[in-house]
């Protein structure tokens, strides 16, 4: 694929797959139909187009709400596009690997694919992290155009290249939550001895802020801080944080969530499964993870607030806004982190002028866009409802 992004390739099929999916699977329906009644024993165009099967693993639970669910309706649609022609059979963590171990199961061709967070594999490819998302970086609207339409996604892809990965944009939990604490924060020196679950680059950040930072996959979240394992941790907010009843081991629930404004999680595909495909099927591949990745954006926007409204009125979650002089100091944190990041990887040094100056652009336009509406529109209404 070179330099070449095959959602730049597949862009002008975007809008017509599903079209074209649902014609081609008329025409072999009517194929079929007219051998049968030809009653000359043919079995149709249909069944004689080639299938294939892959196996998709995940570093979620199965069929977990929200996250878990992006693999789940991905394979559903591709099924459903491809006529059956490609069947995705998804595993959830454990099943076949163990959670933290999908980016090498998927290199390796152990499985075809997977879902995850790119930030999962900082270790191994410290430019990642970018591919997740970044402390006081760019929000989900802008993540998504950054990578589709302001170069982000071919640096994804030349970053995973070596590991014969081939990476996509896999949903998106919009601006996320500062995380459940076991105590108050009411300034920077409550941070001090606090061991928290935070991945990525805001896992350093807060390591230096005085806490200790540890990864933890979700799926040993509950027990952890129940048994003091962790004092405190981040996953994603009110919809998804319920479903695991976090509001059972932790009284605390701050915002906003500096360390992930915009995450995006990711589907990462074996480069040697995705060119076995025809090109229509590598085409319905990249359509489903697009359709995927918008769709759960959509469903954490529809239902946060109905789950954090629950969390607080029944059940008792103190909901708690962290201290500007914390922001402050996660903020200047965040700079002495990235300065070390990108100047101890050539990766992440050219990721990082791409994501900068993309950012500096529709943060200059969404001043007076997104931002000045939403000021305005407070501003003017006041307490008063729609």
């Amino acid at each position: 694929m070179g330099n070449t992004s095959l959602e730049r390739r597949y862009t002008p099929l975007i809008i017509l797959l599903l079209v074209a999916a649902l014609v081609a699977t008329l025409g072999f329906w009517a194929a079929d139909r007219a051998a049968v009644k030809r009653g000359d024993g043919a079995i149709g165009a249909a069944s004689a187009r080639e299938h294939f099967q892959w196996k998709m693993i995940t570093t979620w639970p199965k069929n977990f709400p929200g996250l878990g669910m992006a693999a789940e309706n991905f394979a559903d649609l591709v099924e459903v596009m491809s006529d059956g022609r490609l069947t995705v059979h998804v595993y959830g963590a454990g099943e076949l690997v163990p959670a933290m171990e999908v980016f090498d199961a998927v290199s390796q061709g152990v499985v075809d694919a997977g879902h995850g967070a790119a930030y999962y594999w900082k270790g191994k490819v410290p430019s990642s992290v970018f591919f997740t998302s970044i402390p006081f970086g760019l929000n989900a609207q802008e993540m998504n155009g950054w990578l589709h339409y302001g170069g982000g996604l071919e640096l994804w892809q030349e970053a995973y290249a070596p590991y014969n990965l081939v990476p996509m944009a896999g949903g998106s939990t919009g601006v996320q939550m500062a995380g459940w604490f076991n105590r108050e924060i009411n300034s920077i020196e409550d941070l001090k001895g606090l061991k928290m679950r935070i991945p990525g680059l805001a896992g350093e950040v807060f390591s230096a802020a005085g806490g200790t930072a540890v990864t933890i996959p979700g799926g040993e979240l509950y027990t952890s801080i129940q048994t003091g394992v962790i004092d405190a941790l981040e996953w994603v907010g009110p919809y998804n944080d319920q479903a695991f009843g976090f509001q059972e081991v932790a009284r605390y629930y701050y915002y906003p969530g500096w360390h992930e404004p915009g995450s995006i999680l990711e589907f990462v595909v074996n480069k040697d499964s995705l060119e076995a495909l025809p090109e229509d099927l590598q085409a319905i591949v990249v359509t489903a993870s697009r359709a995927a990745n918008q769709d759960m954006l959509d469903e954490y926007t529809a239902r946060n607030n109905a789950a954090l409204q629950s969390l607080v009125d029944e059940h008792g979650v103190q909901l708690r806004r962290l201290p500007d002089d914390v922001m402050r100091a996660l903020w200047k944190g965040t700079q002495q982190a990235m300065k070390r990041l990108v100047e101890s990887d050539p990766m992440a040094a050219k990721v990082y002028e791409s994501y900068r100056k993309f950012y500096r652009g529709v943060r200059n336009y969404h001043h007076i866009s997104e931002q000045a509406y939403i000021n305005a529109r407070d501003k003017a209404m006041g307490d008063e409802e729609l």
